[in-house]
């Protein structure tokens, strides 16, 4: 065998590099991200957190022991301008701050977000104080996220939920059922609708409820990669849908 000589060049990440810490069962955030983000001057780099088929609020709090470990995971020379974990219940559970902490603790990065977070400032942004909530599941953990909203000052006097708990059958969860869902909150006295969870399949039905409603409408997953490319500068698709990513 012959060895021939080689020179560095620069790595395969474009201008804007973001890190996303992905559950171990949700199918849907990953697809949507491609979907959102398909600019070749930028990477997305995915990494796994190990979850719970069922979700509840101890499954939930477990992944606080592993989440260092699963932002370690991340190449370790890439340069990443904002990290997200995709975890909207995860995060009312173990809380935004300490969620950041975590993350921080296994990969350098100026920013950490997150799809509660990233839906709180989505709020402020639109000037949204009224809302409506579709989320796939138990009162036990559905609550939890009304009542983060109600913390920070925007109010959720509508909230309905499929009654889920088990993961593979959120992520099947039809186009019609959260059409239905997010109508039925979405009638009532509200400035707008947030569909919660990141792994409900909610990309392709955004633009129809805003055709319907006339009101501003938010998923987990909408939010979290508005928010991202707000502190990344990263471009999103052109045909991004809803009034929320129209803005950027």
């Amino acid at each position: 065998m012959q060895t021939m000589p080689f020179e560095l060049g620069a790595p395969a990440a474009g201008q804007t590099t973001l890190g996303l810490i992905v559950l171990k069962f949700d199918e849907t955030l990953e697809q949507d991200f491609r979907r959102l983000f398909p600019g070749r001057d930028m990477s997305i780099y995915v990494s796994r957190v190990a979850s719970d088929p069922e979700v509840t609020q101890d499954t939930l709090l477990q992944m606080s022991q592993t989440l260092p470990a699963s932002a370690s995971l991340f190449p370790p020379a890439a340069q990443f301008d904002v990290v997200g974990y995709g975890c909207t219940s995860g995060t009312t559970m173990i809380g935004a701050a300490k969620v950041a902490g975590l993350v921080q603790q296994g990969v350098q990065t100026p920013a950490v977000t997150d799809p509660l977070t990233s839906a709180l400032a989505a709020c402020k942004h639109l000037n949204i104080s009224r809302l409506g909530m579709v989320t796939p599941y138990v009162e036990s953990v559905s609550i939890p996220v009304q009542q983060a909203f109600e913390a920070a000052g925007i109010s959720v006097p509508h909230l309905v939920s499929f009654g889920e708990s088990g993961e593979e059958n959120v992520a099947r969860i039809d186009a019609a059922s959260i059409i239905g869902a997010a109508l039925h909150v979405g009638q009532q006295d509200v400035d707008a609708v947030f569909l919660s969870c990141t792994n409900l399949q909610t990309l392709d039905v955004i633009a129809t409820l805003e055709a319907q409603l006339n009101k501003p409408v938010i998923s987990s997953n909408s939010a979290l990669a508005w928010h991202m490319a707000t502190l990344s500068g990263a471009t999103l698709a052109l045909d991004a849908p809803g009034r929320l990513l129209a803005e950027l």
